[in-house]
C-alpha cells in the first residue's frame, strides 16, 4: 500500500453523484492499493499513520498525533499512487490491485483508522472525485508498506 499523508486545516471530497464529505483539522490520506497487499499491510499502515506525530506540541515541535489533537482523518482511494513511471511517459498501472480487492482493502483500511472512535470520512472508490485540501505547514509524508517493511522508510 502507498499512502500520501497531508496534515490539513480542512479537506473535502465531492463526487459527481452528489456524495460529499469533509473534515476539519486532521489528516488527508490518499491511499493506493497494490497487487499483493493484504489486511496486514492495512493494519500496519493505519497504525503508523494514526500514531504519526506531525502536529505541533506546546514547544512548537512535531510531537503530537492526530489522536492527541482530536483530529479527523479523510481517506481517499487513489489507484494512481501505484503507477510505474520508469518507462516512457505514460504511467503503467499494472501494479495496482484488481478493483474488487483494492476496494475491499481500502474499506478495511478506513475501518482500521476508525478504531478507537476516530472521526474518519471517506471518498468513493471508483468515483470521479474532486478533492480539496487546505494544507497545514505544508506537511506531507509518503509511506509505502513494501519499502517500510524492507527497512527503507
Amino acid at each position: 500500500m502507498v499512502a500520501v499523508i497531508t496534515r490539513v486545516k480542512s479537506a473535502s471530497v465531492r463526487v459527481n453523484d452528489g456524495y460529499s464529505a469533509e473534515i476539519a483539522d486532521g489528516l488527508l490520506v490518499l491511499l493506493g492499493v497494490a497487487s499483493g497487499d493484504t489486511e496486514d499491510d492495512a493494519d500496519y499502515l493505519a497504525g503508523k499513520i494514526t500514531g504519526l506525530r506531525i502536529f505541533g506540541d506546546e514547544s512548537g515541535k512535531m510531537g503530537l498525533s492526530v489522536d492527541d489533537v482530536a483530529g479527523s482523518i479523510m481517506v481517499v482511494p487513489n489507484f494512481t499512487l501505484t503507477a510505474d513511471c520508469r518507462k516512457g511517459r505514460r504511467p503503467d498501472f499494472t501494479a495496482s490491485a484488481p478493483p474488487e480487492e483494492a476496494k475491499r482493502l481500502y474499506e478495511y483500511f478506513a475501518g482500521c483508522c476508525r478504531e478507537g472512535g476516530r472521526n474518519v470520512a471517506t471518498g468513493v472508490f471508483g468515483g470521479d472525485m474532486a478533492v480539496v485540501s487546505h494544507n497545514d505547514g505544508p506537511v506531507t509524508i509518503i509511506m509505502d508498506t513494501k519499502a517500510m517493511r524492507r527497512g527503507r522508510a
